[in-house]
């Protein structure tokens, strides 16, 4: 199943509003830990799954990047990140990663920034992005925590009858498979895997793992954006860096 909630109208202004807030969570949580595993990108052949408005790519021909590709299964998306992002080493194409045809070998550098839970079968994910990469690639992505995706169709936070927190529920943690939530709309769709299916699925793949984070805020974000503090309780994402060898 491909999922395309980004063209849902609704959604995307939604969406819009919280990423245009300079205090929001992927910009105080997911982004700086994200690009403390960033490799050197100088004339370096990359491409951006799940690539957005696009300034993740962007900010690689900033780096001196030799080309970046961009895409994205939103037209939504595309068509902002074309707006704001012009290049001559620079493209965005919509289009799902699944119908994606690369040449072996070709890329230096895979990124994707909290697309890969919106991807039904992360086997084929994974085998594909294998052969994409060249030898000593890199592949740095994040996703959802496996804990903050085991509960998605219940209440994760408990509180007591005061609304104090008394701790984050997860359940069916081992019941891998499509959930459904309700964030700025009803029924979008996420798929949960086990901590150990992610790191199993780059093992098998031919993967080296290199390092693994799960963000917890600094003083000075959670003085930006309160909310953070929740974040010491449970961890939101999940960020691998992983090594074709």
């Amino acid at each position: 199943m491909k999922q395309n909630i980004y063209d849902n109208n609704t959604f995307f202004r939604k969406y819009e509003e919280i990423r245009s807030r300079e205090n929001n969570y992927n910009n105080l949580l997911e982004q700086p830990n994200f690009f403390t595993l960033l490799p050197p990108v100088k004339n370096k052949v990359i491409l951006d799954i799940g690539c957005g408005m696009g300034d993740f790519a962007a900010y690689c021909i900033g780096q001196g990047a030799k080309s970046v590709t961009g895409i994205d299964i939103s037209s939504n998306m595309i068509a902002h990140a074309k707006k704001r992002h012009v290049h001559e080493c620079l493209t965005f194409e919509q289009c799902a990663f699944e119908d994606l045809t690369v040449p072996n070998g070709t890329i230096d550098f895979i990124s994707s920034s909290l697309a890969f839970h919106y991807i039904a079968d992360f086997q084929l994910l994974i085998k594909k992005i294998r052969t994409a990469l060249s030898e000593g690639g890199i592949l740095l992505f994040s996703l959802e925590h496996p804990i903050v995706t085991a509960n998605k169709e219940n209440e994760n936070w408990v509180t007591d009858q005061e609304g104090n927190i008394l701790h984050f529920a997860v359940d069916n943690y081992h019941n891998e498979g499509l959930r459904t939530q309700n964030w700025l709309v009803d029924n979008v769709v996420m798929y949960h895997r086990t901590m150990s299916t992610i790191l199993n699925t780059l093992i098998e793949n031919g993967l080296q793992i290199e390092k693994i984070l799960e963000p917890i805020p600094t003083e000075e974000a959670v003085s930006k954006l309160p909310s953070l503090k929740k974040e010491f309780r449970r961890p939101s994402f999940l960020i691998i860096r992983a090594s074709k060898s």
